[in-house]
């Protein structure tokens, strides 16, 4: 499908990006870029057989790729357009694989001065507890959804490129507007990881004391799986969305106010029918998963 691909971060997301299109047999060659204080990781994403080569040096990871992928943290992005934009290819699909679109829109603007045409954002919707290449995995995205937002000017053959490449390593394409999407996964994702840091910072404050970790049950290991999420990619999730991420808290404030208020008026009537509505509203979300 395509002859090279160039994954620029290969961590647990641009690795296993690499991974499957490998398992899917949908490039001749898959080259990496990344700085020289990355060397050690690069040099375990070739050990691993995760890509063919990699390079340190732009102009030779970007050349004759006719498929490129940002995998890096959303705050790096305007500098690696920046590093991009000599060598720029009209003929090439780019694409990334960044948590929020808003800022990945104004980064390439601010770098080229418009968004290019064959620029598709995208975001793959997965992860996992772990981070790094050795982390990744063939089938990460398999059965998962891939979210594209194109802009006004991007290229339509471009993103039917890039859906087909997707679809072919397993995900579910969709497509919406880049403020639809900052707002969609601001509250389906941004948040409960802000919720599961939040917690598991207070419980491991008080587990210093109190020995509260040793009695965890499942239930805490499930909600608190997030919070081993790598701190500095969603530093710059949570600083590139926060305009949609905190009225969020403070709607989340409003509510846990109300619980509490129940809770002080011993009101179990209230928090009976507070409590069957999320359950409720949990099961609509898990009956959407068999549609």
């Amino acid at each position: 499908m395509f002859k090279r691909l160039c994954v620029i971060g290969v961590g647990l997301i641009g690795g296993s990006i690499a991974r499957a299109a490998r398992a899917q047999g949908l490039c001749d060659e898959i080259v990496a870029f990344g700085r020289e204080r990355n060397l050690p990781n690069l040099q375990k994403a070739k050990e691993l057989g995760v890509v063919d080569a990699f390079y340190t040096d732009i102009a030779q990871a970007l050349e004759n790729a006719d498929l490129v992928i940002i995998a890096t943290p959303v705050g790096t992005m305007q500098g690696i357009f920046e590093q991009i934009k000599p060598y720029w290819n009209r003929d090439t699909v780019y694409s990334d694989a960044g948590s929020t679109k808003g800022s990945v829109v104004a980064a390439a603007e601010a770098a080229f001065g418009m968004v290019p045409s064959n620029f598709v954002p995208a975001h793959p919707i997965a992860g996992a507890e772990r981070s790094g290449v050795e982390a990744a995995m063939a089938d990460l995205f398999q059965n998962r959804r891939l979210i594209i937002t194109p802009v006004a000017g991007t290229d339509s053959e471009a993103v039917d490129k890039l859906s087909l490449f997707w679809e072919r390593i397993g995900s579910s394409v969709s497509v919406m507007t880049v403020d639809h999407h900052d707002t969609v996964l601001a509250a389906t994702s941004h948040l409960p990881h802000i919720l599961a840091f939040a917690l598991v910072g207070l419980l491991g404050r008080k587990d210093e004391q109190r020995e509260i970790f040793k009695y965890a049950a499942g239930g805490f290991k499930d909600f608190s799986r997030i919070a081993s999420s790598d701190p500095t990619m969603w530093l710059d999730i949570c600083l590139a969305n926060k305009d949609e991420i905190i009225p969020l808290i403070r709607q989340l404030k409003d509510e846990l106010s109300h619980i509490e208020q129940l809770l002080v008026e011993d009101r179990s009537q209230a928090l009976f029918d507070t409590f069957t509505y999320a359950r409720n509203a949990r099961q609509r979300f898990l009956d959407t998963l068999d549609d």
